[in-house]
């Protein structure tokens, strides 16, 4: 008698999610610039049938201006943002560097560099501060960045109007070494008989350096674990408290680069510059992608975020319509970029699983 020898077939494995093919579609609609890139197309689509200038090379021109300045502070914001926290003093350190600067300049005879540095110190240590103050007391930052708001904008008055018994400080045309810092932060560059503000080219390398810190180095996936899950980012070694601090910084850097682009550009500066643009940086950076929530988002979106802006803000201009409409268009892009949003970071979940 012979024996039978049963032979189980083997059973196919299920394949691995870590290696498993991502198709060109899947991986594109998970990108959080995704929403901001279709509304950049739709807005400008929109306008250019409205207006033969909008779509000039002047017209162009004039709303990469504002969309760059807005840009150069939306990046830093997102990048916040990323990382799980709000900066509502953004707008008035924008100011606080300006009027630093102009005082120093022209009230106590300082070099225009010197007063810059120190701008600059006084503005980093305004970002180590909220960031300290975050970690150290667990507040949110939405209240620890609201009370620096308060004190800067009645430091900013206060100051100003005590130094020069105005709410006002220029004359920084007159001072030495202005055209080499005009050179730098507000001159222009000339493309095919057009000049463009040299600020359009600072942001476009801002938003290049932060889109390579946030994918391409450790500190940029310590932004997404902080902002993703503090704790978990914690038990594995992230260094929160320094990461925190250091993206509250660079908000205030970017600060001081606008706020003494626009000192320079105009020669002079109110002591309420910069107030209620701290919305406007966050507003960008939603509508680039990045979630009230952290953990998601893209510094390439919150640049499209302003860029949908600048365009909106002039092409209401161009179109001949009221300009309360621009406060409309705010609205409702934030609301569509949130529910955009959401409906992004679900799919990108559950394609993992």
């Amino acid at each position: 008698m012979t024996a039978t020898t049963t032979v189980t077939p083997p059973q196919p494995t299920a394949a691995d999610e870590r290696v498993a093919r991502v198709g060109f579609l899947a991986r594109l609609l998970v990108k959080p610039e995704l929403g901001s890139l279709i509304g950049v197309l739709i807005v400008f689509a929109f306008f250019a049938v409205l207006s033969d200038v909008f779509r000039s090379a002047s017209g162009i021109a004039n709303w990469l201006d504002p969309a760059s300045t807005i840009g150069i502070m939306a990046v830093p914001v997102a990048l916040l943002m990323i990382g799980g926290h709000f900066d509502l003093s953004a707008g008035v350190t924008l100011g606080t560097a300006g009027l630093t600067t102009a005082i120093l300049t022209t009230q106590y005879n300082l070099v225009l560099w010197v007063s810059m540095a120190v701008s600059l110190a006084l503005c980093l240590g305004i970002g180590f501060l909220n960031g300290y103050l975050v970690v150290r007391t667990g507040l949110p930052s939405f209240i620890i960045t609201l009370s620096t708001f308060l004190g800067l904008q009645g430091l900013n008055l206060g100051v100003t109007k005590v130094l020069t018994d105005e709410v006002q400080v220029g004359g920084l045309a007159d001072e030495p070494f202005y055209g080499g810092a005009q050179k730098v932060f507000a001159s222009t560059v000339t493309i095919a008989g057009q000049p463009f503000q040299i600020a359009i080219l600072w942001w476009i390398v801002i938003t290049a350096l932060a889109s390579w810190l946030l994918l391409r180095t450790r500190f940029g996936n310590w932004i997404f674990a902080v902002g993703g899950d503090l704790n978990a980012s914690r038990n594995v070694g992230v260094p929160t408290a320094r990461t925190t601090i250091v993206l509250f910084m660079l908000v205030s850097a970017c600060a001081w680069f606008v706020g003494n682009t626009q000192v320079i550009r105009l020669t002079s500066i109110q002591a309420n510059a910069g107030f209620g643009l701290e919305l406007i940086y966050i507003v960008a950076a939603v509508i680039g992608g990045c979630l009230l929530t952290g953990g998601f988002g893209s510094a390439i979106g919150a640049s499209l975020g302003a860029l949908i802006f600048g365009m909106t803000s002039q092409g209401i201009v161009y179109a001949g319509w009221d300009s309360d409409w621009f406060k409309f268009f705010l609205g409702a892009m934030l609301l569509l970029a949130v529910v955009a949003n959401q409906l992004v970071r679900r799919y990108a979940e559950q394609s993992r699983r």
